[in-house]
């Protein structure tokens, strides 16, 4: 999961770059998909690096995607974006909703094997 949570960091780095450049914006708040992508991305590297602490290090990862969902829906949805801004606000849904179904699926795979043991 560790590596699922980098490429998914990877991924809204560059859809905040694209966004950024494609819509010719001078506002750093394009970049927010590439500064989520950033913290993803540090948390998958950290719990590649320290496996004691991969399940702490991935549900902080699962938060952050809700929290990225929630920020993107109501931003999405409250100022009634347009254009380049609504792709990015889309995009960040659709990854990391699928992050997310993929982290309970692990959760819950984890708790199995625990279960097992």
């Amino acid at each position: 999961m560790a590596i699922k949570t980098v490429v998914l960091g990877a991924v809204l780095v560059v859809l905040g770059v694209i966004v950024t450049i494609g819509s010719d914006s001078g506002s750093v708040t394009s970049l927010i998909p590439a500064f989520i992508g950033v913290a993803f991305v540090v948390l998958g590297l950290a719990a590649r690096v320290k496996p004691e602490l991969n399940h702490h290090l991935l549900h902080a990862s699962a938060a952050l995607a809700l929290l990225a969902i929630l920020g993107s829906l109501g931003s999405a949805i409250g100022r009634g974006a347009d254009g380049w801004a609504l792709f990015a606000q889309v995009a960040t849904i659709v990854l990391c909703t699928a992050y997310v179904a993929l982290a309970v699926q692990s959760f819950r795979q984890a708790r199995l094997g625990r279960s097992a043991a």
